[in-house]
């Protein structure tokens, strides 16, 4: 079982925290976030530092998931971990649905509830959140975020960084922007 750190010790890095445990790949040793020192503890799990400090902290863990909703954070934290020399580690709640067919980025969380279809490519960082459908043949380009409950029809594209609301829906063959 691989030792995992969760990047982000919030709400939404509890919740892939707790999908790693649930899927039983990742042994999680512990949190980083940057309200540390004053956060201390989740759960009974150590925060063990901040994020410009996990370079320090290599040796606990083989790989690290990073948890932060905001994607240009998210994509901060991944550099940070693999300049760290952590690899990157892919979360699946295993109460989602991943097509065999699927292609999955590390650094990605699927979150319970959530489907991705046949042929469907997500690259690096990007967040499927709770009860998304990725429907067949969709590409996400790096540190996209599929809300919470929100569709992507067969065939649509999101450009890397690009944020699907809760609740949205891309039609089938529609591309969505990143918003700068």
């Amino acid at each position: 079982m691989l030792r995992l750190i969760v990047i982000g010790g919030g709400g939404y890095g509890r919740a892939v925290a707790e999908a790693a445990m649930l899927a039983g790949q990742h042994s999680v040793v512990g949190f980083v976030d940057d309200r540390w020192p004053e956060l201390q503890d989740i759960w009974g799990l150590p925060v063990l530092g901040k994020l410009s400090m996990l370079n320090t902290l290599r040796d606990l863990a083989d790989v690290a998931v990073p948890a932060i909703g905001a994607n240009p954070a998210r994509a901060s934290a991944c550099a940070l971990a693999v300049k760290a020399g952590l690899a990157l580690a892919l979360v699946v709640h295993p109460r989602a649905w991943v097509s065999p067919s699927a292609r999955l980025g590390l650094g990605s969380t699927v979150m319970a509830g959530a489907i991705i279809g046949t042929e469907a490519q997500l690259a690096e960082g990007v967040i499927v959140n709770a009860a998304a459908v990725v429907d067949h043949h969709v590409q996400i380009g790096a540190f996209a975020h599929v809300g919470i409950g929100a569709c992507v029809g067969g065939g649509a594209a999101l450009e890397g960084g690009a944020w699907l609301g809760a609740g949205q829906t891309l039609a089938a063959g529609q591309y969505l922007a990143a918003r700068n």
